[in-house]
């Protein structure tokens, strides 16, 4: 089988863990917010693996970058709403903590990959 170029990045790999992650930790939310903090943090959260992939199918360097910042823009809007939802009391301190690790971490990559991609 095929392997595409987005699936042999970290950063894909990483923001696709994310995102099954936040998916997971959605499901103890009260079921009043399924169409309010539950239904923006999953679209956000899908937005970065997703923004990674359709611009590593794009043709010029500037385009690809463009998707790379807007994966990042996603990437912010999960932390904010981990944030407030950890305020609200839906998540706890530690959990914040941890998805805020995975952040850091996917947003170094990203950092990096639209340096590479606006120095080709």
């Amino acid at each position: 089988m095929r392997e595409y170029s987005f699936e042999k990045l970290d950063v894909w790999k990483l923001s696709k863990e994310l995102a099954i992650s936040v998916y997971k930790l959605c499901e103890k939310f009260p079921h009043s917010e399924k169409f309010g903090l539950v239904n923006q943090l999953q679209r956000s959260a899908i937005s970065v693996p997703t923004n990674i992939a359709e611009g590593s199918g794009r043709m010029g360097s500037k385009e690809k970058a463009n998707f790379t910042s807007i994966a990042y823009g996603s990437l912010m809007e999960v932390l904010n709403l981990l944030i407030i939802s950890e305020e609200i009391g839906y998540i706890s301190k530690e959990e914040l903590s941890n998805f805020r690790n995975i952040v850091d971490k996917i947003s170094k990559k990203l950092t990096n990959l639209r340096k590479a991609q606006l120095n080709f």
